[in-house]
């Protein structure tokens, strides 16, 4: 069975690592594991984040206005619907399924939010609630046509994407398109709602804080199962370069239009989630399914319960992501959950290190791939090039991150870490 490990270095991780003799706790010892595990292909989250580097920094020097803080500022927000549908995503790749509908579902829950809100006159909150509440049903629905009839997930997806394309044709009927109200608190929230200054710094603050204070008493409950764990030093220097990192970035950012609240959401929703997947029994079994279902089964885990889970995940998250969308843009249409968006949520997913093979993946799949793809249409878009090139270099980004994740897959498998 695979190792459940994570691309940040969840505790499934520290035991997969760990476990050679002499293994220390120190900032070295540390260093020295992570240069044994690149060794071994299990690059993590390197490759990505290398990537994002080179983008940004080729697409600054062709343009100088992409690293501004405005710029950045508006991609930040640009990246969150879509990037809450490659969540959903990242949860179905891990048990090594996967959902060809989330564009679909996302634009039904659009047409749907704003049928509700503005023409049914449904407060905003109870027409968010019912439009996720519907993905959640659709997520079950193919749970059990997946575990009852035995029909793959790619074929009940693809059907769900005609399907429910139809369906939100027929929602909106011939009205096309439905205008949601920019007094909305809704799109107030997607597109001028901003964190204020001193609020920005102090959520960082406590960001890092929370980041040292998990990871310390994680430590500890390992320390006393006797498993290897991080240093109280390792652990708090690694808070001091989080905490740096953020403080800057709300510097950097609130010298413009500040971070949005959208944003904010984006982020906490990751972290969220990441725990969920590294901290739970849940997520541990996501991992444990997608190493080996098999074995899982014979290890108690109850499968058919685990895919069904994970395909509701996805499907509420495309939901929300297609109600933040349509806040984003006040509007809902036709084209609502079209175009690239489907494309887009599962090459975010993968770009940033979730498994097509399943059992290996992080929350932090979702928020670093959203951002590659999001940062090369920012870019290309500031250098006036068409669609065309965007798709272009988005598919040989995604093919190369498929190929690196398939070599490295044989690497691990050949120093036994797989």
């Amino acid at each position: 069975m695979n190792h459940t490990t994570t691309d940040l270095g969840g505790p499934a991780a520290l035991d997969a690592q760990d476990k050679t003799p002499g293994a220390g706790s120190g900032v070295r010892a540390a260093v020295r594991r992570f240069l044994d595990r690149v060794r071994s292909g299990d690059l993590g989250a390197l490759p990505v984040v290398a990537g994002l580097a080179v983008i940004w920094t080729v697409l600054q020097a062709a343009n100088p206005i992409f690293l501004s803080s405005a710029n950045l500022s508006n991609l930040a927000m640009e990246c969150v619907p879509v990037g809450v549908i490659a969540l959903g995503v990242v949860c179905v790749l891990l048990v090594g399924q996967i959902d060809l509908s989330v564009g679909s579902v996302s634009g039904l829950s659009a047409a749907s939010m704003a049928v509700l809100f503005v023409n049914k006159g449904w407060p905003c909150a109870l027409a968010v609630l019912a439009s996720l509440a519907a993905g959640a049903a659709i997520g079950w629905f193919y749970g059990q046509a997946f575990n009852r009839l035995g029909v793959p997930t790619f074929v009940i997806t693809l059907a769900g994407l005609l399907g429910f394309l139809g369906i939100q044709l027929g929602v909106l009927d011939a009205r096309g398109s439905i205008n949601v109200p920019f007094d909305s608190a809704l799109v107030r929230f997607a597109q001028v709602d901003f964190v204020p200054d001193w609020l920005s710094y102090l959520l960082a603050l406590t960001a890092a804080a929370g980041y040292f204070a998990g990871g310390y008493f994680l430590s500890r409950e390992r320390a006393r199962a006797e498993l290897p764990s991080r240093s109280p030093r390792t652990l708090a220097v690694r808070a001091l370069a989080l905490l740096a990192l953020l403080e800057f970035a709300a510097w950097y950012l609130n010298r413009g239009r500040g971070i949005g609240w959208m944003s904010v959401f984006f982020v906490a929703l990751v972290v969220t989630a990441n725990y969920s997947l590294t901290r739970t029994k849940w997520g541990r079994a996501l991992y444990a399914v997608g190493g080996n279902a098999e074995a899982a089964r014979r290890a108690g885990i109850n499968v058919d319960r685990v895919h069904t889970c994970a395909l509701v995940a996805c499907t509420t998250l495309a939901a929300l992501g297609g109600v933040l969308a349509a806040a984003r843009l006040a509007s809902a249409n036709q084209s609502s959950g079209g175009g690239d968006v489907n494309l887009n949520a599962i090459a975010a997913a993968v770009i940033g290190g979730t498994s097509l093979f399943g059992g290996r993946g992080s929350a932090f799949s979702a928020l670093l791939g959203i951002m590659v793809i999001q940062s090369i249409s920012s870019g290309l878009t500031l250098l006036s090039l068409n669609s065309s090139f965007r798709f272009s270099v988005t598919g040989a980004v995604l093919l190369l991150a498929v190929a690196l994740d398939s070599v490295s897959r044989r690497s691990r498998t050949s120093h036994g870490r797989a």
